[in-house]
């Protein structure tokens, strides 16, 4: 355990330096906040309502607002109010334990002699022991004045901070105030279940079930591999001073949509504009591919009536195939370019380029390009 303060029980004239440790701890396993879609960690940031900036805790005061008005105090100002600075656990009272009401209980402290001879000490102790009362106290403890009780544990002091009187709420329910009859048979009845509940106490026999199966439920899902790289979906909390990193909300989501286009976003709206008749680089083939296959797929389903209806279904199977196969553009061009009997190699790398452009929007238009195209190419012979 680590100290949380040091200070000294004043006992009359007597001085016990003492170190102060915390007594309890909560045993629940810690959980965090994710996005559900992808694992993200979902964090709370310290932001400003005036300048909408990221502020350190080491920038932050605390303030009191009443009537419209705000009252800033600073970490200096609160630390020079007297009680703050008192490191003294001040015997008030001695009373009989019984007089403590359990409901003003808050948290509970152990008590370590700081000194080279733990006399002192003792000596309190034995006291508490001998007379079998509690002290009360005062003390001051984060930025708090409290009230306390001293008592014995294990041969070891122990300081439990007690709750203001005000702080306690007053019981007030009117149901209560009912007149109700019971009989003696119903009280004996309920005195014969307590009865033979009855048992002494030991927290030892109680466990916190929720927290096993809690436990238990990671656990097996970890054996199954249910899980994700902490380093990859939580990145950095920020530290004080500024000098901790947060994962920015735009640099998330520019890199989230960078993995659903898979970099050739671009390529594959514009070789499904229908306009442009411009082929796509090596780089942009695989990006290009989507735009294609809902190219060919109408050109497949277009039938003409005309006598070069054949060629056009014969162009769009083959640039399909081209496509599956991810062979280059220029593999896909050559095979498109089949379609014609008698047409040039230049002729027939411009038409495969026009079908293939002006699939989509214009079908017809494309029936009748390839028909001149044709023509062109038997004028020569």
């Amino acid at each position: 355990m680590r100290a949380i303060w040091k200070g000294a029980i004043a006992f009359g004239l007597v001085n016990v330096p003492v170190k102060v440790y915390s007594a309890t701890e909560d045993h629940d396993i810690s959980l965090h906040q994710v996005h559900n879609a992808d694992g993200g960690r979902i964090r709370y940031q310290r932001r400003c309502e005036v300048c909408s900036q990221v502020i350190d805790y080491s920038d932050i005061e605390k303030a009191f607002e009443e009537d419209g008005r705000t009252v800033i105090l600073s970490k200096d100002e609160l630390k020079a109010i007297p009680a703050e600075n008192s490191h003294e656990i001040e015997v008030v009272q001695f009373v009989p334990s019984e007089q403590l009401e359990p409901m003003m209980f808050e948290k509970s402290y152990y008590l370590e002699p700081d000194s080279k001879s733990p006399k002192a000490y003792v000596l309190l102790r034995r006291a508490l022991e001998d007379t079998d009362r509690v002290a009360i106290v005062q003390f001051a403890l984060r930025e708090k004045t409290r009230l306390g009780a001293l008592r014995i544990k294990d041969d070891v002091l122990v300081l439990q901070s007690l709750l203001w009187p005000d702080e306690v709420r007053e019981a007030n329910f009117p149901s209560l105030d009912a007149s109700i009859k019971i009989s003696a048979q119903e009280r004996d009845m309920s005195a014969a279940l307590v009865e033979s509940m009855a048992a002494d106490f030991d927290p030892a026999h109680f466990t916190d079930d929720y927290q096993v199966q809690l436990r238990q439920l990671i656990e097996a899902k970890l054996e199954q591999g249910d899980s994700l790289d902490t380093e990859e979906t939580f990145g950095v909390e920020a530290g004080e001073g500024g000098k901790g990193e947060v994962i920015d909300l735009m640099e998330a989501l520019k890199r989230s949509l960078d993995r659903k286009r898979g970099g050739g976003a671009d390529a594959a709206v514009d070789a499904g504009g229908g306009d442009s008749g411009d082929e796509a680089s090596g780089d942009d083939e695989e990006a290009a591919k989507p735009a294609r296959k809902r190219a060919a797929s109408k050109a497949s389903e277009t039938t003409s009536g005309e006598g070069k209806s054949g060629a056009a279904k014969s162009t769009a199977a083959k640039t399909s195939t081209a496509k599956t196969s991810t062979a280059k553009e220029g593999t896909a061009k050559s095979t498109a370019a089949k379609a014609g009997t008698t047409k040039s190699t230049a002729d027939k790398s411009t038409a495969a380029k026009s079908t293939a452009a002006k699939s989509t929007a214009k079908p017809a238009a494309k029936t009748t390009t390839s028909k001149a195209t044709a023509t062109r190419a038997r004028k020569p012979a």
